[in-house]
């Protein structure tokens, strides 16, 4: 017996001291970006790698192999409690962007002055690879040239023009909109037109503000060899939290992955009050949620009364995620809670319809469950999804701003009493799960292809090290017309001795007569 317990031993042994060293960066207070991360971290601790998290939170049930080791940013989740998105519903669209780079820059330089890193920076730890959230921190790069490993690029939703340059995939502002714009693929001119400046423009900002604040970050906390642009450019992979229900088909250069979702588990079990709450709804449920970033409690007390004012009036019972104990003139078809289970929530057979903020994670878990949608944006990316939703016939999209008890009252009954949106909905559900293989299992398959291949280079297009001027044929362009304004100067000159001469002949024959 004893020598078949250490036979067995030495099996997990083995298997153990067989997996890679892999360091996470998650260092968002938005606590969906980390739920989805460290999904994936958590499912390649149970695979056998050895895995470090650096993030605001703890994960309190990690692998149970003893595998997963976090790196806590004590502090920065308590940042989240000093931003209110709703003060930004109505602030312009370029400037929200300037403003959202500024404060990334200011939260990368925290993260990477913080006790915590900086111990880890100054270990003699080794790691094989790195995987980190991209968005407006590009000088995580230099952990990889840190530690000496190649890096995945992780997308928490989906492609966008920051993962764009750094893979050279194409994205023509043609049919590919701004993530932060509400179009869809079929613009008409003025649309186009107005995508194509505010693709010039988000370029502008990456390479002359975001990229050289970076820089600056990355020489200051690294003090690496390898130039900033060097390494940026280099991701052997991204990871793309994206799939063609949920998101407008694009091209893909082939170290782009779609891994859409991949963090969605299988149902697990609600409290036993809500259960009966959700049972005994024979009228159906109308499930709220604002996400894990925004808050329905920080909303402004007009709105506020306007949700709860047109919930109260409607025969279904409405299941409202409300962070805080009380809510105050709450009608007895109304339940509150402060965290939900919401992929189970969502899967109950009463659960009629999802009002929502837009994000990627929250419509990927209606696309999944077949559960129609009124989406009201607020900020980011959410616009672009809710015109995606109601693109796709899934549902109907409210900008915030617009919301009173008419207009709200107006598209709860339109999506709850017009059958198409349950229909189209079930539809791209089917096709949302029509999956050849699970993606948190492709997303595992390719963390180890790197691993294996030692980066993958021979992923990479040689368009990524193209200069902007020779990607975009700028220099051929202007050969091209450079000849062709040559070649008409010179017939031109040609045309203009002709006609000369012609007429000198002319009129020395006219003379001679």
């Amino acid at each position: 017996m004893i020598f078949k317990k250490i036979f067995f031993f030495l099996i997990i042994l083995l298997d153990y001291s067989s997996g890679s060293k892999i360091l996470g960066i998650f260092p968002t207070f938005v606590r969906s970006h980390y739920y989805l991360a460290n999904t994936l971290m958590n499912h390649l601790a149970e695979k056998g790698h050895r895995v470090t998290v650096i993030s605001p939170f703890l994960d309190e049930n990690p692998a149970k192999n003893n595998s997963y080791q976090n790196v806590v940013l004590t502090g920065l989740d308590d940042l989240k409690d000093t931003v209110n998105m709703f003060d930004y519903v109505n602030t312009n669209e370029l400037l929200f962007i300037v403003l959202s780079i500024k404060k990334s820059l200011e939260m990368t330089e925290l993260v990477l002055n913080h006790t915590n890193v900086q111990y880890l920076l100054q270990s003699n730890e080794k790691f094989d690879l790195v995987i980190m959230e991209r968005f407006v921190n590009e000088a995580y790069v230099g952990f990889a040239e840190h530690f000496n490993c190649p890096y995945i690029v992780l997308s928490t939703f989906g492609t966008n023009p920051w993962i764009n340059v750094l893979t050279g995939n194409p994205a023509p502002p043609s049919y590919i909109p701004n993530p932060s714009m509400p179009l869809s693929s079929k613009m008409n001119f003025w649309e186009r037109q107005l995508n194509t400046l505010m693709y010039i423009y988000v370029h502008f900002l990456h390479n002359f503000y975001a990229f050289p604040g970076q820089k600056l970050l990355y020489e200051k906390y690294f003090n690496a060899s390898t130039n900033f642009y060097d390494v940026l450019y280099r991701p052997s992979l991204v990871l793309l939290n994206s799939h063609p229900v949920t998101n407008q088909p694009v091209p893909y250069v082939p170290n782009m992955i779609d891994i859409g979702g991949f963090h969605i588990k299988p149902r697990r079990k609600i409290s036993k009050d809500l259960q009966i709450f959700l049972d005994e709804a024979k009228e159906g449920v109308i499930y709220f949620s604002m996400g894990s970033f925004l808050k329905s409690t920080q909303q402004s007390p007009e709105k506020h009364e306007i949700f709860l004012k047109t919930f109260s009036k409607l025969k279904l019972k409405v299941l409202w995620k409300w962070e805080s104990d009380r809510l105050a003139n709450q009608s007895r078809n109304i339940r509150i809670e402060k965290w939900v289970l919401q992929q189970s929530v969502l899967e109950h057979p009463n659960v009629r319809l999802f009002i929502t903020h837009g994000g990627l994670l929250s419509i990927s878990e209606a696309v999944h469950s077949g559960i129609p949608m009124l989406v009201v944006p607020v900020f980011g990316d959410q616009k672009i999804n809710s015109r995606h939703v109601a693109d796709q016939g899934m549902g109907l999209w409210l900008e915030y701003h617009d919301v009173t008890e008419s207009t709200l009252t107006k598209k709860i009954n339109e999506i709850l009493y017009n059958p198409i949106y349950l229909e189209n909905v079930k539809l791209k559900s089917k096709i949302y799960n029509d999956r050849l293989v699970d993606p948190l299992d492709v997303a595992t398959y390719w963390v180890e292809y790197v691993i294996r291949h030692k980066g993958a280079p021979h992923l990479r297009i040689e368009g990524v090290n193209l200069s902007w001027y020779k990607y975009f044929l700028i220099d051929v362009i202007i050969t091209i017309l450079m000849c062709v304004f040559i070649a008409f100067y010179l017939i031109c000159i040609v045309l203009r001795t002709i006609s000369s001469f012609y007429f000198k002949c002319k009129c020395e024959k006219v003379k001679l007569n």
